[in-house]
């Protein structure tokens, strides 16, 4: 196995990568010119409310399964076992919690952009906040999710780095922008499904040249990549069933509970019942996408068992490797790969654009005209596409050592969002000054915690693609392997990349509970989950608990939404779930 060995592709490859290119910028023109043409901000932005459950789901699933996490998966099989694969028990608890608590909430305030919610229950500060914080997370990205992919497959096979990634991204901002939200979606399902075919090709071939199902099994049995059930409480071990199962809940609702991108697909279905039927069928779609990249990994071990090494790029020569010599096959895994990077990407712009028109211009011209916000909007969304170009380029001159921190501020800011979301749902004397308080401090223990860990680091971090948790790829570089146990503050360092999400919620709501010494709630913005699971108790400790509010003035003179209110007592109201 020579990595310095470079493997070329035919013209029928190149003509498969243009396929999937020319689809999706054809998916983006139809409608641009079919249906409402994307005349109205609601057409462009929420897809007129009008989608089914089945493309719904599938987007889902595209939005974060990122080319990093093609990548990503399998050489962290290959290199540590399947001890990674647990996470899918925290998809569970991970999708059934947005599906019955975040979706209904959100839907019926019939909000387009997930920071309003804030607004409504606590304060302008506290959204205004919010969406900056969703869009420093996301513009970092956009640029790791494009360039990862094109310099992995450069290294391996020469192909045109920068040809690549202008290709992607110009294709991407056009079709995102002249179809709006519908054309995202439709090319997520078409993606979605050339995502799979391209694993499903590549390990097929795998186990046929390794020498079977059989022989496989014998060699990564061997190996000892077959990972029991590791029940070690201590939360500085890098994977274990808790860090995986359980951390990876806190992460799980951090993307599919509160993300903007992933809430406005939620909201563009037809009904509340569709929205969550979508939540449900992400579930098997992401187990079966978790299933494909670790059997990839195994097949991997299987080949090289004789060579265990790590290099950056591991995938990509496995997969030239095993494809070389069938004309189209390397093609077809590739236009997976650029699949995963367009529907990651043009969900950060769809969504970025969701939010800065919402959140930052239309509070500020409540009288612009409809005509005016669209052609604002498609203008935001070709914006943050080129802006996404310049990002890639900065990390391009960042080298891997910075673009691990990149990624590491990524993953950092999903958990005090989280916790900033919980903070208004489920207490109810929560109030803005304590949001606030609670989402700075939340933002800077994150930030001390991930700087901490890479100042601290004693061992050398493993390369990008043969790291961590990349399937939310954003988690790729909390690899904090040490020759000795840590203590004292190194020990705090060496907190799971896992538990990450988990420790930054909970930092934010205590926090914030602590300063919260009011309780001035706006009426339908709480979910009676205390009132819920303790609904066994006397009704004057329920009234304590239960998210009620004072009503104080009415729904419709505060926000024009629709949604269905219970008296509990005279100057009470609920919101009925």
């Amino acid at each position: 196995m020579d990595p310095s060995d470079q493997k070329f592709f035919t013209v029928i490859d190149y003509v498969i990568f243009a396929v999937l290119l020319a689809a999706s910028m054809g998916i983006g023109l139809y409608y641009a010119l079919s249906g409402g043409r994307q005349r109205t901000t609601q057409e462009f932005l929420m897809a007129d409310r009008s989608m089914g459950c089945l493309p719904v789901s599938l987007s889902l699933i595209a939005s974060f399964q990122s080319a990093v996490a093609i990548i990503g998966v399998p050489a962290e099989i290959y290199t540590h076992g399947t001890q990674y694969w647990f996470i899918g028990c925290a998809y569970i608890l991970g999708l059934f919690i947005p599906a019955h608590i975040f979706i209904p909430v959100f839907y019926r305030l019939r909000v387009s952009s997930a920071y309003q919610y804030l607004e409504l229950r606590f304060s302008k500060a506290v959204r205004i906040c919010g969406t900056f914080t969703f869009i420093f997370q996301m513009v970092i990205y956009m640029g790791v999710c494009v360039y990862t992919p094109a310099f992995a497959l450069n290294a391996v096979t020469g192909f045109e780095l920068w040809g690549t990634v202008l290709a992607t991204g110009l294709v991407c901002t056009l079709y995102t922008t002249l179809g709006g939200l519908k054309a995202v979606i439709w090319t997520d399902v078409f993606q979605t499904v050339v995502m799979f075919a391209g694993q499903l090709a590549v390990i097929v071939v795998g186990v046929q040249k390794t020498g079977g199902v059989a022989d496989v099994w014998r060699k990564v049995w061997e190996g000892n990549r077959i990972s029991g059930l590791d029940l070690n409480p201590d939360p500085t071990e890098r994977h274990t069933f808790w860090t995986l199962g359980v951390g990876g809940v806190f992460l799980m609702l951090s993307l599919y509970g509160v993300n903007q991108a992933q809430v406005q697909r939620y909201l563009s279905s037809r009904t509340e019942k569709e929205a969550v039927r979508s939540c449900y069928m992400v579930f098997p779609s992401l187990q079966l996408a978790l299933a494909l990249s670790c059997v990839m990994g195994l097949v991997m071990f299987a080949r090289y068992y004789m060579f265990i090494v790590c290099f950056p790029q591991m995938v990509i020569y496995f997969v030239m490797d095993m494809l070389h010599g069938l004309p189209g096959l390397p093609g077809l895994f590739i236009a997976c790969l650029f699949s995963a990077a367009l529907s990651t990407i043009s969900s950060a712009f769809n969504s970025l654009a969701t939010v800065t028109m919402e959140d930052l211009i239309k509070p500020q011209y409540p009288a612009m005209t409809e005509a005016r916000a669209t052609l604002l909007s498609k203008v935001l969304a070709m914006s943050y596409g080129l802006l996404c170009l310049a990002m890639a380029y900065l990390t391009h001159l960042m080298g891997d050592s910075v673009l691990q921190v990149a990624l590491k501020i990524f993953g950092m800011v999903g958990g005090p969002i989280l916790g900033l979301f919980c903070l208004g749902m489920f207490f109810p004397w929560a109030n803005s000054i304590g949001a606030l308080v609670g989402l700075c401090a939340g933002l800077v223990v994150a930030f001390w915690l991930g700087i901490g860990s890479i100042l601290n680091r004693s061992t050398r971090p493993l390369p990008l693609e043969c790291g961590t948790n990349a399937t939310i790829a954003i988690q790729t570089a909390f690899n904090n392997t040490t020759l000795s146990q840590p203590s004292g503050l190194k020990r705090f360092y060496s907190l799971s990349y896992m538990w990450y999400s988990g420790f930054n919620c909970t930092t934010v709501i205590l926090i914030g509970l602590i300063i919260s010494f009011l309780t001035d709630v706006m009426p339908g913005t709480l979910y009676p989950l205390l009132g819920k699971l303790f609904c066994f108790l006397p009704e004057h400790l329920k009234k304590k608990l239960c998210c009620v509010t004072p009503l104080g003035q009415t729904v419709s003179e505060r926000i024009d939404l629709i949604m269905v209110v219970q008296p509990c007592n005279p100057g009470e109201t609920e919101m009925m779930f």
